[in-house]
């Protein structure tokens, strides 16, 4: 009996301490002049500083940044492959510097695994002009790259961003290989939840729609594509590897009905959109170089299977919104409306 109140204690605290931060938003992003804002996705850039096989990835991103001309940047995490972490941080992240766009990581599990670890990466990424992430410490919760941004053309948001760390490895002692890929925990859903509900009230009893990116994707992607009523656009070349725990952080999507996709990195081979469902599950392009595998993208096979990036277009007084891939060379895929309802190709 004691051992249940003090677990009961515990949750107690951990939900006041999670109601109780003041999780301001990140940024307050606005809709340009013309209704509009664009922004492009980066993910798995696995950069290592001086090696060679980097210089792919780099010129990777120039290419996006340049073609897309995008108001803001989101790094779905896997950011560097190697040490010097720090200055491999910085000079992928040059580029968006060099062009006064500004930018928001979501950590991946590589990030913190050479020379400095995850927290000491991020403080390196926090450092460089443009970053709009706050500090960990300003957050209370578990990882470091948790953090909302809003999208509004006047007071209240039309849009919210959530970004969520789904850190690195998890100890399974009970599986064969002893580990396996991490997960959303408890308190940052609870995080997700407060914000949600906060954001619902503010906009007189209707959520807010919103996309969540992080690294890792959720077991629903995989489940997903086991299913013959799943819609599909786009490449699916390996299967999702997610972690083996689910946190249940897609049931409180559902649950909380402002989550329209959910927009992960991870599968250098996949940039598909699926969707069984009110929310699309998204893989962004890859965006690195030879540094790891990248069957989407060896050199000398066909035009379409090169690095790139995603980028999504939002409209003020539009609850729908667009997506695309962008690849470098300047072929244009997979250009889906996904509204409350459908996704639709444009064309179709």
């Amino acid at each position: 009996m004691k051992r249940l109140s003090l677990v009961v204690t515990l949750l107690f605290m951990a939900i006041l301490s999670v109601a109780r931060s003041p999780y301001k938003p990140a940024a307050k992003l606005k809709f340009g002049p013309d209704g509009s804002f664009k922004i492009l996705v980066l993910t798995d850039t696995h950069y290592i500083s001086g090696d060679e096989r980097s210089e792919r990835a780099l010129s990777c991103v120039k290419e996006m940044l340049d073609t897309e001309k995008p108001d803001f940047v989101i790094h779905d995490g896997d950011i560097v492959f190697g040490a010097p972490a720090g200055q491999g941080v910085r000079e992928i992240f040059a580029p968006l510097v060099e062009r006064g766009i500004p930018f928001a990581v979501a950590l991946g599990n590589h990030d913190g695994q050479f020379d400095l670890n995850r927290a000491e990466v991020y403080e390196e990424i926090l450092k460089i002009p443009g970053c709009v992430n706050r500090p960990a410490s300003e957050k209370g919760i578990t990882g470091d790259s948790n953090d909302v941004l809003t999208l509004s053309s006047s007071k209240n948001p039309e849009f919210v961003f959530y970004l969520f760390d789904s850190g690195d490895i998890y100890p399974m002692p009970e599986e064969k290989k002893k580990r396996g890929y991490d997960f959303i925990r408890f308190d940052q859903i609870q995080w997700y939840r407060t914000l949600s509900i906060r954001f619902k009230k503010a906009n007189g009893g209707e959520p807010v729609p919103s996309l969540a990116f992080f690294h890792i994707p959720l077991p629903e992607m995989a489940e997903m594509l086991t299913h013959k009523s799943t819609v599909m656009y786009g490449n699916s070349f390996e299967k999702p590897a997610p972690s083996k725990i689910n946190s249940g952080l897609y049931a409180q999507f559902r649950e909380m009905g402002d989550v329209r996709a959910v927009v992960n990195g991870h599968e250098h081979d996949c940039d598909h959109v699926i969707c069984r469902g009110p929310i699309a599950m998204i893989y962004s392009r890859f965006s690195g170089g030879n540094t790891v595998y990248n069957h989407l993208g060896i050199e000398g096979m066909s035009d379409d299977k090169v690095s790139g990036a995603r980028v999504f277009e939002f409209h003020s007084g539009d609850k729908s919104f667009h997506t695309w891939v962008r690849l470098c060379g300047g072929a244009f895929q997979q250009h889906l409306v996904i509204s409350p309802d459908a996704i639709t190709p444009v064309g179709d």
